[in-house]
């Protein structure tokens, strides 16, 4: 009785098995660097938006406030100059007859890459809680990196 029984084949042999665990590693060394690099591509882009607002609202502060070289918001209040309402002088105050510019800005983005990652501040030089650099003489900002804080492309941060 035995020997005419034929048993029925259940489960995956090692091979089967071998071969899988084979493609699954295929599968996740090309999909794994690509995601990756999706990350660190949304930093570099939310850097360039960050930027772009911040740039927009200096030039429109510089515009509405005379458009002369002496009328770029102040590096010492930048930040309340930028989010709030201002005067022809450039002087922070509620919305009233004289403060009828601004705000050009809800609140200053924080730095999305580099070692000051999440800083928001803004002043002329580095330092902490600095975010962004600030050229009053200009209105130039820029990302508070080093020269060695690169994108995946091989772009320095601060030549943003």
């Amino acid at each position: 009785m035995f020997g005419t029984q034929t048993l029925g084949r259940r489960g995956f042999s090692l091979i089967e098995l071998v071969i899988v665990v084979v493609i699954i590693g295929i599968i996740a060394a090309i999909a794994i660097p690509r995601m990756s690099r999706g990350a660190a591509g949304a930093a570099d882009s939310a850097l360039t938006g960050d930027l772009s607002v911040l740039r927009n609202a200096i030039d429109l502060y510089h515009t509405e406030h005379g458009g002369l070289d002496s009328s770029y918001p102040t590096t010492a209040d930048i930040v309340n100059q930028l989010t709030g309402y201002t005067t022809d002088a450039g002087a922070v105050g509620a919305k009233d007859d004289t403060h009828i510019y601004g705000p050009y800005l809800r609140v200053v983005p924080k730095l999305p890459v580099g070692a000051a990652k999440g800083s928001s501040g803004i002043a002329a030089a580095a330092g902490a809680g600095v975010g962004w650099i600030y050229t009053v003489a200009t209105g130039d900002i820029r990302a508070n990196t080093t020269a060695g804080e690169k994108d995946a492309r091989g772009v320095a941060y601060n030549t943003y």
